[in-house]
């Protein structure tokens, strides 16, 4: 029997203490309806925990970031706060094969800034528009089990342009009721680990209880499981010009 996959929720948890809509939404947080989804889609394949800002060591001190497979990252009014001590042991875990999951305004994340170096900047309005996620990648792993489009009812606007570096894989595209569009499901490898960016997911909006969005967020963690293990890559050999010969 293979070893679960280790997963943490990171969630910023600051809307969910101060608005009521979120509460009602969310009342296990954001975070905790991220890790349901996870939880009820991957079984027994996964072990999950959830952890915040508010947490001891800003819910990432060695302990649990070291016990980390897969990261995925919530935030939004707090971006600020979360220490560059911190973002900088998470780049390393991901340089070192963590998988990195960033969701919805985590683009504006110290963390996405960080492994992308680009402003991650965009367009943006609040206005219960419809959005449509169209796959431009149908037979990449993080597209299967979801329909095209994945319909999502009311949802903040995002669009172009967005200010991020061109993805090594471009899997979504979404557009919006104003007629916008946005690539709404971007991957990344850095170092030996793989990130995923996917948008959906707004704390005005009931999005990360939407049965296809958990999906995709299952298949992204899925997909950014690291290939034997997270390690810190070895230093290559000084090998003398003749070093064959031996052999």
């Amino acid at each position: 029997m293979s070893t679960p996959l280790r997963v943490t929720v990171w969630g910023e948890n600051q809307h969910e203490k101060k608005d009521a809509n979120v509460q009602q939404l969310y009342p296990e947080g954001m975070h905790g309806a991220i890790a349901a989804g996870i939880r009820d889609i991957l079984g027994a394949d996964v072990t999950v925990r959830t952890v915040t800002l508010d947490d001891p060591g800003a819910g990432l001190p060695d302990e649990v970031l070291n016990d980390t497979d897969v990261l995925t990252w919530w935030g939004h009014i707090a971006h600020d706060e979360v220490p560059d001590e911190l973002v900088e042991r998470v780049h390393q875990r991901v340089l070192a094969g963590m998988g990195l999951i960033v969701l919805h305004s985590g683009h504006y994340s110290k963390i996405f800034k960080r492994v992308t170096g680009a402003t991650c900047s965009l367009g943006w309005r609040n206005q219960r528009d419809r959005e449509l996620v169209w796959q431009v990648d149908p037979q990449h792993p993080i597209a299967q089990g979801v329909p095209n489009p994945i319909i999502v009812p009311e949802q903040e606007m995002y669009s172009e342009p967005f200010d991020i570096p061109t993805p090594d894989e471009l899997i979504f595209i979404s557009n919006f009721s104003g007629g916008e569009v946005f690539r709404s499901g971007v991957t990344y490898k850095r170092g030996r680990g793989k990130v995923f960016y996917f948008s959906p997911g707004d704390q005005d909006y009931p999005v990360y209880h939407q049965a296809e969005i958990r999906q995709v967020i299952a298949n992204g963690v899925r997909w950014a499981a690291p290939v034997g293990g997270v390690t810190e890559p070895a230093d290559a050999p000084n090998r003398p010009l003749n070093w064959f010969e031996s052999k």
